[in-house]
């Protein structure tokens, strides 16, 4: 982002260099989840099936209620993605940065073809995806939003 003042541009560099950083264990973290076996990763992402039988408890069918929730959890667990590449490539095109989730998250479901306690669905990639975006554009909102504070600032 050129919208960044000269004498801010070390933070926005440490600011880029931690976002790439934390990159590589939230990518692991995301792996793990992905391509454990179901059983496993259930352990941790368990919480969808205990809210959609919570919800199913106030009279919404359990699947619907599952659905919904897998779905927002997939868009959720993908926020950080679009984010940590907003910041730690800032010149990087919105378009190119979507293009990157979509591409992980194709690459997880076709991993995920070959284990045999997974599913692989479209769903998943139109989510996580969707969750990508999501993240590049707060975290650019943020960006700009602080740009915009240290002008400011500056100019007072």
């Amino acid at each position: 982002m050129t919208d960044v003042p000269d004498s801010s541009r070390p933070a926005a560099r440490r600011l880029a260099l931690t976002a790439r950083i934390v990159l590589v264990p939230y990518a692991i973290a995301v792996l793990l989840l992905t391509w454990l076996p179901a059983d496993e990763a259930g352990k941790v992402t368990g919480v969808v099936a205990v809210l959609a039988r919570l919800v199913a408890t106030w009279g919404v069918p359990g699947d619907a209620a599952y659905t919904v929730f897998e779905f927002t959890a997939n868009i959720a667990l993908f926020v950080p993605l679009g984010a940590l590449l907003a910041v730690g490539w800032r010149r990087m095109p919105a378009w190119a940065i979507v293009a990157v989730g979509c591409a992980a998250s194709t690459v997880i479901e076709l991993v995920q073809l070959a284990i045999p306690s997974r599913y692989s669905t479209l769903s998943d990639v139109i989510a996580n995806t969707l969750g990508t975006a999501v993240g590049l554009v707060v975290a650019r909102a943020i960006l700009r939003a602080i740009a915009r504070g240290r002008t400011a600032d500056s100019g007072s």
